[in-house]
Protein backbone atom coordinates (compact mmCIF):
# COMPACT_ATOMS: atom_id res chain seq x y z
CA UNK A 1 0.00 0.00 0.00
CA UNK A 2 1.56 3.21 -1.11
CA UNK A 3 1.65 6.30 1.16
CA UNK A 4 0.30 9.92 0.27
CA UNK A 5 0.80 13.13 2.38
CA UNK A 6 -1.21 15.84 1.18
CA UNK A 7 -0.67 19.36 2.64
CA UNK A 8 -3.37 21.68 2.85
CA UNK A 9 -5.79 18.21 3.21
CA UNK A 10 -8.60 19.71 5.18
CA UNK A 11 -10.64 21.61 2.75
CA UNK A 12 -11.61 22.52 -0.85
CA UNK A 13 -9.01 21.06 -3.16
CA UNK A 14 -7.17 19.02 -0.43
CA UNK A 15 -10.30 17.70 1.18
CA UNK A 16 -10.89 16.08 -2.59
CA UNK A 17 -7.78 14.99 -2.60
CA UNK A 18 -7.95 12.90 0.09
CA UNK A 19 -10.85 11.47 0.03
CA UNK A 20 -9.90 10.30 -3.70
CA UNK A 21 -6.57 8.53 -2.10
CA UNK A 22 -8.30 7.25 0.15
CA UNK A 23 -10.82 5.59 -1.67
CA UNK A 24 -8.12 4.54 -4.00
CA UNK A 25 -6.55 2.27 -1.27
CA UNK A 26 -3.72 4.71 -0.49
CA UNK A 27 -2.54 5.08 3.11
CA UNK A 28 -3.13 8.98 3.19
CA UNK A 29 -1.76 11.34 5.99
CA UNK A 30 -2.95 15.23 5.48
CA UNK A 31 -1.30 18.45 6.93
CA UNK A 32 -3.63 21.36 8.51
CA UNK A 33 -3.05 24.60 10.18
CA UNK A 34 -5.93 25.77 11.89
CA UNK A 35 -9.56 24.35 11.47
CA UNK A 36 -9.71 21.55 13.85
CA UNK A 37 -13.27 20.26 13.64
CA UNK A 38 -12.75 19.89 9.33
CA UNK A 39 -9.90 18.43 9.95
CA UNK A 40 -11.10 15.73 11.71
CA UNK A 41 -14.43 15.68 10.18
CA UNK A 42 -12.38 14.73 6.78
CA UNK A 43 -10.23 12.10 9.22
CA UNK A 44 -13.61 10.44 10.16
CA UNK A 45 -14.83 10.59 6.55
CA UNK A 46 -11.73 9.16 4.86
CA UNK A 47 -10.25 7.29 7.48
CA UNK A 48 -7.13 9.65 6.73
CA UNK A 49 -4.43 10.39 9.78
CA UNK A 50 -4.89 14.44 10.03
CA UNK A 51 -1.68 16.10 11.23
CA UNK A 52 -1.68 19.52 12.58
CA UNK A 53 1.26 21.63 10.84
CA UNK A 54 2.01 24.89 9.59
CA UNK A 55 4.10 24.33 6.46
CA UNK A 56 6.13 27.56 6.39
CA UNK A 57 7.45 25.86 10.00
CA UNK A 58 10.44 23.80 8.75
CA UNK A 59 10.70 22.37 11.72
CA UNK A 60 7.24 21.46 12.57
CA UNK A 61 7.32 19.58 9.07
CA UNK A 62 10.28 18.19 9.27
CA UNK A 63 8.56 16.10 13.20
CA UNK A 64 5.37 15.64 10.42
CA UNK A 65 6.73 13.73 8.30
CA UNK A 66 9.44 11.75 10.95
CA UNK A 67 8.29 7.83 10.29
CA UNK A 68 6.37 8.64 7.65
CA UNK A 69 7.66 6.35 4.55
CA UNK A 70 6.13 8.99 1.74
CA UNK A 71 5.88 7.69 -1.86
CA UNK A 72 3.71 10.32 -3.21
CA UNK A 73 3.51 14.06 -1.67
CA UNK A 74 0.73 16.28 -3.25
CA UNK A 75 1.72 20.04 -1.96
CA UNK A 76 -1.78 21.56 -1.76
CA UNK A 77 -1.68 24.32 1.02
CA UNK A 78 -2.06 27.99 -0.28
CA UNK A 79 -2.98 31.49 0.93
CA UNK A 80 -4.58 34.02 -1.26
CA UNK A 81 -4.91 37.95 -1.24
CA UNK A 82 -6.36 39.97 -3.47
CA UNK A 83 -5.95 43.86 -3.61
CA UNK A 84 -3.66 46.10 -4.79
CA UNK A 85 -0.30 45.42 -4.44
CA UNK A 86 0.30 48.71 -3.03
CA UNK A 87 -2.01 48.75 -0.04
CA UNK A 88 -0.71 45.26 0.74
CA UNK A 89 1.00 45.15 4.30
CA UNK A 90 4.30 44.11 4.04
CA UNK A 91 3.84 40.75 6.78
CA UNK A 92 0.97 39.56 4.35
CA UNK A 93 3.18 39.83 1.49
CA UNK A 94 5.80 37.82 3.28
CA UNK A 95 3.73 35.37 4.72
CA UNK A 96 1.89 34.14 1.64
CA UNK A 97 5.12 33.52 0.07
CA UNK A 98 6.27 31.56 3.75
CA UNK A 99 3.30 29.35 2.78
CA UNK A 100 2.87 28.85 -1.00
CA UNK A 101 6.28 28.80 -1.79
CA UNK A 102 8.75 27.88 1.20
CA UNK A 103 5.56 25.50 2.39
CA UNK A 104 7.12 23.36 -0.81
CA UNK A 105 10.51 23.59 -0.32
CA UNK A 106 9.57 22.11 3.53
CA UNK A 107 7.69 19.37 2.52
CA UNK A 108 10.30 18.34 -0.13
CA UNK A 109 13.04 18.54 2.08
CA UNK A 110 10.87 16.43 4.40
CA UNK A 111 10.03 13.97 2.02
CA UNK A 112 13.37 13.73 0.18
CA UNK A 113 14.90 11.14 3.13
CA UNK A 114 12.23 8.06 2.03
CA UNK A 115 12.21 9.01 -1.53
CA UNK A 116 15.76 8.65 -1.88
CA UNK A 117 16.19 5.72 0.04
CA UNK A 118 13.52 3.96 -2.41
CA UNK A 119 14.95 5.59 -5.35
CA UNK A 120 11.30 6.31 -6.72
CA UNK A 121 8.73 9.16 -5.57
CA UNK A 122 6.42 11.28 -6.71
CA UNK A 123 5.67 15.09 -6.26
CA UNK A 124 2.60 17.43 -7.07
CA UNK A 125 2.66 20.71 -7.05
CA UNK A 126 -0.10 23.41 -7.06
CA UNK A 127 -0.10 26.55 -8.75
CA UNK A 128 -3.05 28.43 -10.79
CA UNK A 129 -3.84 29.84 -14.33
CA UNK A 130 -2.99 32.97 -12.62
CA UNK A 131 0.35 31.62 -12.10
CA UNK A 132 0.95 31.10 -15.79
CA UNK A 133 -0.66 34.52 -17.06
CA UNK A 134 -1.15 36.47 -13.85
CA UNK A 135 -4.26 38.54 -12.32
CA UNK A 136 -4.76 42.14 -11.55
CA UNK A 137 -4.94 42.73 -7.90
CA UNK A 138 -3.78 39.25 -7.06
CA UNK A 139 0.07 40.20 -8.19
CA UNK A 140 1.31 38.15 -4.86
CA UNK A 141 -0.74 35.09 -5.71
CA UNK A 142 0.54 35.03 -9.22
CA UNK A 143 3.84 35.60 -8.22
CA UNK A 144 3.87 32.63 -5.70
CA UNK A 145 1.69 30.43 -7.97
CA UNK A 146 4.33 31.24 -10.71
CA UNK A 147 7.29 30.60 -8.11
CA UNK A 148 5.71 26.94 -7.93
CA UNK A 149 6.10 26.54 -11.64
CA UNK A 150 9.58 27.56 -11.78
CA UNK A 151 10.21 25.17 -8.95
CA UNK A 152 8.42 22.39 -10.22
CA UNK A 153 10.41 22.54 -13.37
CA UNK A 154 13.77 22.82 -11.56
CA UNK A 155 13.05 19.67 -9.39
CA UNK A 156 12.08 17.72 -11.89
CA UNK A 157 15.29 17.90 -13.56
CA UNK A 158 17.43 17.92 -10.51
CA UNK A 159 15.24 14.95 -9.12
CA UNK A 160 14.97 12.63 -12.20
CA UNK A 161 18.10 10.75 -12.06
CA UNK A 162 17.03 9.81 -8.16
CA UNK A 163 14.24 8.64 -9.71
CA UNK A 164 11.75 11.33 -8.49
CA UNK A 165 8.97 12.63 -10.31
CA UNK A 166 7.87 16.26 -9.58
CA UNK A 167 4.56 17.60 -11.51
CA UNK A 168 2.08 20.43 -11.33
CA UNK A 169 -1.57 21.05 -11.62
CA UNK A 170 -2.58 24.67 -12.32
CA UNK A 171 -6.24 25.13 -11.72
CA UNK A 172 -8.63 27.68 -12.98
CA UNK A 173 -11.40 28.85 -11.43
CA UNK A 174 -12.49 26.32 -9.19
CA UNK A 175 -15.44 26.44 -6.46
CA UNK A 176 -13.87 26.10 -3.61
CA UNK A 177 -13.77 28.52 0.05
CA UNK A 178 -11.31 30.55 -2.15
CA UNK A 179 -14.27 31.57 -4.12
CA UNK A 180 -16.39 32.27 -1.34
CA UNK A 181 -16.50 36.21 -1.87
CA UNK A 182 -16.42 36.28 -5.44
CA UNK A 183 -20.37 36.89 -6.64
CA UNK A 184 -22.40 34.97 -8.57
CA UNK A 185 -22.46 36.81 -11.38
CA UNK A 186 -18.72 36.85 -12.04
CA UNK A 187 -18.68 33.13 -11.73
CA UNK A 188 -21.39 32.93 -14.05
CA UNK A 189 -19.32 35.39 -16.38
CA UNK A 190 -16.17 32.79 -15.66
CA UNK A 191 -18.41 29.72 -16.53
CA UNK A 192 -19.69 31.40 -19.82
CA UNK A 193 -15.97 32.15 -20.85
CA UNK A 194 -14.53 28.74 -20.03
CA UNK A 195 -15.31 25.91 -23.45
CA UNK A 196 -16.45 23.48 -21.06
CA UNK A 197 -19.40 25.76 -19.74
CA UNK A 198 -18.55 25.45 -15.97
CA UNK A 199 -16.84 26.32 -13.37
CA UNK A 200 -14.41 23.51 -12.00
CA UNK A 201 -14.80 21.36 -9.20
CA UNK A 202 -12.49 20.57 -6.08
CA UNK A 203 -12.61 16.65 -7.54
CA UNK A 204 -11.43 17.90 -10.64
CA UNK A 205 -8.34 19.01 -9.57
CA UNK A 206 -8.15 16.08 -7.13
CA UNK A 207 -8.48 13.30 -10.18
CA UNK A 208 -5.67 15.38 -11.97
CA UNK A 209 -3.58 15.35 -8.97
CA UNK A 210 -3.76 11.29 -9.07
CA UNK A 211 -3.21 11.09 -12.26
CA UNK A 212 -0.18 12.81 -12.00
CA UNK A 213 1.21 10.96 -9.01
CA UNK A 214 1.09 7.67 -11.13
CA UNK A 215 1.90 8.73 -14.79
CA UNK A 216 5.79 7.13 -14.75
CA UNK A 217 6.92 8.51 -17.20
CA UNK A 218 5.36 12.20 -17.03
CA UNK A 219 7.53 14.50 -14.88
CA UNK A 220 8.72 18.39 -15.14
CA UNK A 221 4.92 18.85 -16.44
CA UNK A 222 2.60 21.90 -15.50
CA UNK A 223 -1.52 20.44 -16.02
CA UNK A 224 -3.80 22.98 -16.90
CA UNK A 225 -7.43 22.36 -14.88
CA UNK A 226 -9.55 24.99 -16.40
CA UNK A 227 -11.79 23.92 -18.40
CA UNK A 228 -9.95 25.74 -21.41
CA UNK A 229 -10.58 28.99 -20.17
CA UNK A 230 -7.09 29.74 -20.41
CA UNK A 231 -5.18 27.60 -23.46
Amino acid sequence: MKTVVISGGSRGIGAAAVALFAEKGYRVYFLYEKNHTAAQAVAEKTGATAICCDVSDGAAVKNAFAGLDVDILICNAGICFSGLMSQMPEKDWDRIFDVNVKGIYNCVNAAMPAFLQKHSGSVVTVSSMWGQTGASCEVAYSATKGAVIAMTKALAQELGPSGIRVNCVAPGVILTDMCATVSPEILEETAADTPIGRNGTAMDVALAMEYLANAEFVTGQVLPVNGGYVI
